[in-house]
């Protein structure tokens, strides 16, 4: 689903960055913060459309990704605490959210002596999906937080406990049904393009997939899968094109965020650090050996087990989602041919058909990307040109229904013909094919639940790289003390770089969660250790409750470690 320019209102831009937003408090609202009429009741719902209420996690949180310029974060390190900013801005941000959908509803009686049946209605729904939207990123962050269904008086608030994740789970299953019965499957070409019927059971099925209620699951992507049925979803033909400016306005996408820069929505940071040295960037925002060797060779087979693998020739023979989410070596690249090889110390610019200086490699540049690798996926050549980033966010997709429907399924052991077309039509149309052209790609065939197990896990990495989804995969499957405690590798330094074995030694061996070993690179020399990360089991799979807010309310327990 495509919002409308119409409703589009000027946001920040990030879910995790401190922000200075002019919001109302949590307290009772003064009469003036009650909505009267059908226009205030639009611009207060606009405003629940902005990016610091809805976004995924950062990728910076997972073993897909990392800061060549600043390391990791209190996430990859295990650092955070009580007053860490980056859980107080969820949390603030969240809460926020819910209070301003909280005084929508409350304003919805007095408002409907002078607005539509239709307008109070849909104006109802929209804010019912907010505050539930909050919730599920509430509990799946911090377990059993705070709920607050109306508005509460100053006083009442300082003696709020925390309830129970449980109780808010059936709350936010609800009124997400609430949702899903009361908002369209799609709008008319004319009108604004609002949250929908798919966006609701989208988040519900997310929802119950990261909660563990796998029958849930099952249930509302289904039932997204039965929209796509009738045409309202499909998967879009182009896996590079969907995440550029032509896939924006395509079937494909659930839940978006825009970003416009002509109504100054638009990021700038994330552009330079993604982006070649070469083109006028830094290159310090990379991708992980770990999230390049987990993609499979074109047999289907792990580079561990693939006769195919070539570690000479890493990008040769692999699903083609590889080469459209991590840059090539030796490509056309924002119009300068990409090489990191330490002995490639000149290069094609194909603007002027001259050899020039290469910034990308570390042969000449200390800092080029130290692992050689470079984001493809949302980038294209108007980074290089303008320095700005307008794509927008793409929340939700039809390819999330789908694999979270064969998940739930495999999950509940209820294996059948629809988990294999489902994971199928996801590998298909990253070959560029059909679900039905099984000899034009890597066709699932096994039924056995384990062995489906790391499969799913595999493409889930693999297609929702860069979208925000990997932390809390790691986090759900109890995966992040094992993926989140490895070592971050990168190309030995260019003076130790072995030239025969460029880029790579070797395979190294993965297991059945997809997590690959470095450990003998490592101690050979053939892959140079950039960083430790920790991960605290026994504390870090729920986030600490703000410090401040326990300062204010003591009636509030922390989590436990924290």
């Amino acid at each position: 689903m495509k919002f409308s320019k119409y409703i589009l209102v000027t946001g920040l831009m990030s879910l995790t960055a401190c922000h200075k937003l002019d919001l109302n408090p949590l307290s009772t609202p003064s009469t003036g913060n009650f909505f009267a009429n059908q226009a205030e009741l639009t611009i207060a719902i606009n405003d629940l459309y902005r990016q610091p209420f809805i976004g995924n996690d950062q990728e910076a949180f997972s073993d897909n990704y990392w800061n060549r310029a600043t390391g990791g974060n209190a996430v990859t390190y295990g650092t955070m605490v009580s007053n860490d900013a980056t859980a107080l801005a969820l949390w603030t941000n969240c809460y926020k959210a819910i209070a301003r959908a909280n005084v929508i509803l409350a304003s919805l009686p007095a408002a409907a002596a002078n607005t539509s049946a239709s307008v109070i209605a849909s104006i109802q729904a929209q804010a019912r999906f907010s505050r539930a939207y909050e919730y599920s990123l509430l509990i799946t962050h911090f377990g059993d937080v705070p709920f607050l269904t109306s508005t509460v008086s100053l006083d009442a608030s300082y003696s709020i406990t925390r309830t129970p994740s449980a109780t808010i789970l059936t709350f936010i299953f609800a009124e997400l049904d609430y949702a899903a019965a009361n908002l369209p499957a799609t709008y008319s070409a004319s009108s604004d393009q609002r949250w929908t019927q798919g966006a609701a059971l989208a988040i519900k099925a997310r929802t119950a997939l990261y909660m563990g209620q796998y029958a849930i699951a099952r249930d509302a992507s289904k039932a997204v899968m039965a929209l796509a049925a009738q045409g309202v979803y499909s998967l879009y033909p182009s896996y590079r094109n969907l995440f550029l400016a032509t896939g924006e306005q395509v079937n494909e996408n659930i839940l978006t965020v825009i970003q416009d820069q002509a109504n100054g929505v638009f990021t700038t940071d994330d552009v330079v650090n993604e982006i070649s040295r070469n083109a006028g960037g830094f290159g310090a925002y990379i991708p992980t050996w770990d999230l390049m060797d987990s993609y499979e060779c074109t047999d289907g087979l792990p580079i561990d087990k693939s006769p195919l693998y070539n570690p000479q020739n890493p990008f040769a023979n692999r699903d083609p989602r590889l080469t459209q989410t991590i840059v090539p070596f030796s490509t056309n690249w924002l119009g300068f041919d990409y090489q990191p090889h330490p002995d490639s110390l000149l290069v094609m610019n194909y603007s002027t058909g001259k050899l020039v200086y290469n910034n990308d490699t570390r042969g000449n540049k200390t800092f080029a990307s130290y692992t050689g690798f470079l984001w493809k996926k949302f980038v294209d050549q108007t980074w290089a040109t303008s320095l700005v980033d307008q794509n927008d966010y793409r929340i939700v997709r039809y390819a999330e229904m789908l694999l979270t429907y064969a998940e739930a399924m495999i999950e509940l052991n209820t294996i059948d013909q629809s988990v294999l077309d489902a994971i199928n039509q996801v590998r298909a149309r990253a070959y560029g094919t059909t679900l039905a052209q099984t000899t034009q790609y890597p066709a699932i065939t096994t039924t056995n639940q384990a062995q489906l197990r790391t499969i799913i896990r595999r493409e889930r990495r693999v297609e929702f790289a860069q979208e925000g989804l990997r932390y809390m995969d790691l986090i759900r499957w109890k995966l992040a003390e094992v993926a989140l405690t490895k070592p971050v590798v990168g190309l030995p330094d260019p003076a130790n770089q072995n030239r025969a074995k460029w880029p790579f030694a070797g395979a190294p061996a993965i297991d059945a969660n997809g997590i690959p070993d470095y450990t003998p690179y490592i101690a050979s020399g053939a892959a140079k250790q950039i960083a430790v990360r920790t991960f605290d089991k026994t504390r870090q799979y729920l986030w600490p409750i703000p410090a401040i807010e326990i300062t204010v309310n003591p009636k509030l327990t922390q989590n436990p470690g924290y």
